[in-house]
């Protein structure tokens, strides 16, 4: 891989941590987005979960104390054999078909968020809600990458605190980008062949999530969401068109 592209994605990888730690979401599926600017799905995606696994264990590791374990345990149980199951769906899929419907995702995403809002399971039923959860985005993860913005109403109306919603949403996502790296390293995904890439990119994730803790209270957080949904909107569109030129040439 050459210098700038390297240098580019480095970019990409401090920055979208910034994001994250400014206004609290959206990294993660903006890193995608410019990562399949240069590979195909089937490679960004398991690279990308590298990466986010970084970011996401690190929020966890902070709020530690106040993850809600069983939350957590309920999650994980169906992650592994759904992400693997993802995985197969996404290997059988033209690479151009698996752009396309991540570009239309990322879309959605961006401008009409609501769509994703998925209806949790009422209360009273926590172990039903994220087992459920858990498969759905077990198996999502690993065919569009970035499920961010399905998970978030389901940690709404459960009585916990803005420390705890924080910590757990995060091992939850670290505990399936666990398992979507190991559903791609299953069928034989080669890591090792990007370890240099992925060292760099995930100690720019570090850098980044430092830096953007401390301009939380500085910047102004209306002017970066709409910069960073203009930015996406136009990658998405990008990942749009590139898809159809190739299924049209």
């Amino acid at each position: 891989m050459d210098p700038l592209t390297i240098g580019l994605l480095c970019g990409a990888a401090f920055a979208t941590s910034v994001l994250s730690a400014v206004i609290g979401m959206a990294g993660g599926i903006v890193l995608l987005a410019v990562m399949l600017l240069f590979f195909d799905p089937i490679v960004a995606i398991p690279l990308h979960g590298v990466v986010q696994l970084v970011s996401n264990s690190t929020r966890s590791i902070v709020q530690r104390r106040h993850l809600a374990w069983g939350i957590v345990r309920w999650y994980a149980l169906p992650l592994l054999p759904l992400a693997l199951a993802g995985v197969y769906v996404a290997l059988s899929i033209p690479a151009v078909l698996g752009k396309a419907l991540i570009g239309a995702f990322v879309l959605v995403a961006t401008l009409r968020p609501g769509w994703l809002r998925i209806r949790p399971p009422g209360a009273g039923g926590v172990a039903r809600r994220f087992a459920l959860l858990g498969s759905a985005t077990g198996f999502l993860s690993s065919l569009i990458g970035a499920t961010g913005p399905l998970i978030a109403p389901f940690f709404l109306d459960l009585g916990l605190s803005r420390q705890s919603v924080v910590g757990t949403k995060a091992a939850c996502q670290t505990l399936g980008h666990m398992a979507k790296i190991a559903a791609f390293g299953w069928v034989g995904f080669a890591y090792l062949e990007h370890a240099g890439l992925l060292a760099l990119m995930s100690a720019m994730v570090i850098a980044g999530t430092a830096l953007g803790s401390r301009l939380l209270e500085r910047v102004d957080e209306v002017l970066f969401t709409r910069l960073y949904r203009t930015v996406l909107t136009l990658i998405a569109l990008r990942l749009l068109a590139s898809a159809l030129i190739e299924r049209l040439a």
